[in-house]
């Protein structure tokens, strides 16, 4: 208890009723956790009676083996600790009978989810440009979140009043098939682990009697975060004894658009009217300025937990602000920027100590450009992440199936990957089969002699060996560990030998990351072995693998790509720091976004805000632009209310632009020239239109020239600035550009 502040002590040490930890941004929230879990240990409370619920495998996995160091693995592993999904994931399956399902249901991705939803559009004569796959999929969810299930959908008038008003009536029988085909399956997808866990609590009180029972303590991370399906779990299972701590900041809540629910948060007391609320306002991450600009910003909203964050950390340097003409002058200037600070003499910085935040994934594109062309090493935080490469995917969905024959989207996938002879016109007819019968596609392939499915005699011997296949693989699935299982299956389905037929870049890429994913199951069977001292199967690990988080997946790819400056979106950024961060593209409509409707959104994007500014430990610099590339055109932008919103003695205002500007002769002739000066003292220094001449230096008209960006080009005219020149180039690929010759960096080559 030392080692902790006042007011992480007292919030550590109250464990007689419901609690709310109010935990500022870098406010020691998991030391707060992890210590409370040990103090209910000392104080006597078996371990095993402890549930603490996680957004992430990678915070439970960072709480656990800080308790591990501290009590030993075997007091430890007895915990009830780990993500929302993958604790209800072990409660389904511990009671999937009940609920119509068996113990080694399938849990199906955004991908499997999707690939359903539009089959049964397609099925349903319905045009998938008015019913896409992405709204569906988001109607859906949002009403499993709320606990609307399919037979309630179509009963609900707020429901199926908006998807009339929004020419999409059919929603609730698409919802309604789905359900049945997931049923079918004997799969769920991470909606449905939420949805049936609360069918299975509201139908079997006994069920819910029992967890009861078992959960003496129930803490839960990331409150701010939860939906109201996770809400109503919570609820239930402390409704007994009350012994519920909630961590987290209303302040950092921002995923309203998967289901979050910010009242959960602000109403605690509601709930829980015998509620204590503790607050942790010390900030151990960033510099007093950041902290303090931080502050001014967020004390903006209404609906709020007040609370005052400080810092005993340096002053630090002020946040800066910048303004500049285009997106291709915001791009250079933080190029230029993050040379600056590698370059920093008083301290050493790693590109990976540095990162670009952003509000949309498009704004990417141009900073990219900048970047590779100052040859700046960066990676982007949310690409095609290793378990949805095809050839993993494929391998997956073999030993989806080898655990789960029902589930047939891996069925569908892999039935002739790699070929074997069939093909579509078959995978059909045996779906077609499946439906007419009212049966799973695999009863129709494990009974082949049953049914006249008007084959081949060759194709029927295809599906024969197809289906021995995974009879043989299904026999060991509890006899031989994952690994040893795994490897036969990527063996003996072909995919290793498909990589084999010759040595293109393309197929030892893919032989590559097949080991690579025998390697994981390797080193997964190693750790559960030593965690849990039995034999895991390939059905552990690939419960783990569902249950895998964007998060966890991209901190496993940082591993392997440490010095690198991260980009991403600010929703992307939550729970990371960073030395230093930009925080580009500070337009109103863009930044707040366009998509506001309400107060509440308002208030919703200044938390994201927030969130984006408490990133940074060191430095922060804030840029906007007054044109930017948008919607397939060039639109003028404002700044954004948040930058008025951040108090003023806490900034510096600069506004600059860099020697790429894509502006033409037609922009100066008016308006002021904002100049990017070598020492990047950010200044704004404006000319007056001086006379036309034919030469100028070394720089005359007629002359050809060459730029490092633009390419070739011929000088048009030059306009004599007195300290500088306009010079109005026509390059061959990029057209007329009119640049300052100070900074332009031109060579004269004829």
């Amino acid at each position: 208890m030392n080692t902790l502040n006042e007011q992480q002590r007292i919030a550590v040490e109250y464990c007689d009723g419901p609690s709310l930890v109010i935990a500022g941004a870098g406010s020691g929230k998991t030391r707060v956790l992890t210590y409370k879990i040990m103090h209910l240990l000392n104080c006597g409370l078996p371990p095993e009676t402890i549930l603490a619920l996680t957004f992430t495998n990678k915070a439970a996995k960072e709480m656990r083996d800080r308790i591990m160091q501290m009590v030993g693995y075997q007091t430890a592993k007895r915990l009830w600790m780990g993500t929302f999904h993958s604790i209800f994931g072990r409660i389904l399956r511990n009671e999937a009978e009940k609920i119509g399902f068996t113990p080694d249901f399938t849990i199906y991705d955004t991908e499997d989810s999707k690939r359903a939803l539009k089959s049964i559009i397609k099925e349903m004569m319905l045009d998938d440009k008015i019913y896409k796959t992405n709204l569906v999929l988001y109607k859906i969810s949002e009403a499993k979140n709320n606990l609307i299930t399919a037979q309630s959908y179509a009963q609900n008038k707020i429901y199926t009043s908006q998807d009339y008003y929004n020419h999409t009536p059919m929603i609730s029988e698409i919802y309604r098939r789905y359900a049945i085909y997931c049923k079918r399956n004997n799969a769920m997808d991470f909606d449905d682990m939420l949805l049936y866990t609360n069918i299975l609590f509201r139908d079997f009180p006994d069920v819910l009697t029992k967890y009861q029972n078992t959960f003496g303590y129930i803490l839960v991370d990331e409150y701010q975060d939860t939906n109201f399906a996770q809400y109503l779990i919570i609820n239930q299972l402390g409704a007994t004894h009350k012994r519920v701590c909630v961590v987290g900041d209303d302040a950092q809540s921002i995923y309203s658009f998967r289901g979050a629910n910010i009242k959960n948060i602000l109403n605690f007391q509601k709930t829980y009217p015998e509620g204590k609320i503790f607050k942790l306002e010390r900030n151990y991450r960033s510099t007093k300025n950041i902290v303090n600009a931080a502050n001014s910003l967020i004390e903006k909203n209404h609906n709020q937990h007040k609370k005052i964050c400080f810092s005993e950390n340096e002053d630090g340097e002020k946040i800066t602000i910048s303004q500049l003409f285009s997106d291709y002058d915001e791009s250079y200037a933080v190029a230029s920027n993050i040379e600056q600070w590698i370059r920093k003499q008083d301290e050493q910085v790693n590109y990976a100590d540095i990162a670009i935040l952003y509000r949309t994934n498009a704004q990417s594109r141009v900073l990219e450009e900048s970047l590779r062309k100052r040859m700046i090493p960066y990676k982007v935080y949310g690409g095609t992440s290793f378990y949805q490469r095809k050839e993993i995917k494929d391998a997956l969905a073999y030993f989806r199936l080898t655990i789960n024959h029902k589930d047939e989207e891996a069925l569908k996938r892999i039935i002739n990957v790699p070929a074997r002879g069939i093909g579509e016109t078959t995978l059909k007819k045996l779906i077609s089969c499946a439906t007419n019968h009212n049966c799973n596609t695999w009863n129709i392939i494990e009974n082949l002699e049953d049914f006249d499915l008007n084959i081949s005699k060759k194709t029927k011997e295809n599906l024969i060996n197809f289906r021995e296949l995974f009879i043989n693989n299904r026999k060991q699935l509890f006899e031989i560990d994952a690994y040893t299982l795994a490897n036969n299956i990527i063996r003996s389905s072909g995919l290793k030998t498909e990589t084999l037929r010759d040595n293109t870049q393309e197929n030892i890429s893919k032989r590559e990351n097949l080991d690579e994913l025998l390697k994981a199951i390797h080193a997964f069977c190693e750790t559960q072995q030593q965690e849990t001292g039995t034999q895991p199967f390939l059905s552990d690990f690939m419960q783990d693998v569902a249950l895998l988080t964007d998060q966890d997946i991209e901190d496993e790819k940082s591993k392997n790509d440490p010095n690198k400056v991260t980009m991403m979106t600010i929703h992307a950024s939550k729970g990371l720091e960073f030395d230093y961060v930009f925080i580009v593209g500070l337009e109103e409509n863009l930044f707040p976004s366009s998509m506001m409707q309400s107060e509440n959104d308002l208030e919703e994007e200044r938390r994201l805000m927030y969130v984006a500014l408490t990133r940074a430990k060191k430095g922060c610099a804030i840029t906007y632009v007054k044109q930017r590339f948008r919607n397939g055109r060039m639109e003028f932008s404002n700044p954004s209310r948040f930058i008025q919103d951040i108090d003023s003695q806490y900034v510096k205002t600069t506004n600059i632009v860099s020697p790429i500007s894509n502006l033409n002769s037609n922009n100066f002739s008016s308006k002021s020239i904002h100049n990017f000066l070598e020492n990047n003292h950010l200044t704004k220094i404006t000319h007056k239109k001086g006379e036309q001449c034919q030469e100028l230096g070394e720089f005359a008209v007629g002359k050809r020239v060459k730029h490092t960006i633009f390419g070739f080009g011929t000088i048009q005219s030059i306009e004599d600035l007195g300290n500088d020149s306009h010079l109005r180039i026509q390059f061959d690929n990029v057209g007329l550009k009119t640049l300052l010759s100070k900074y332009a960096k031109l060579e004269v080559i004829d």
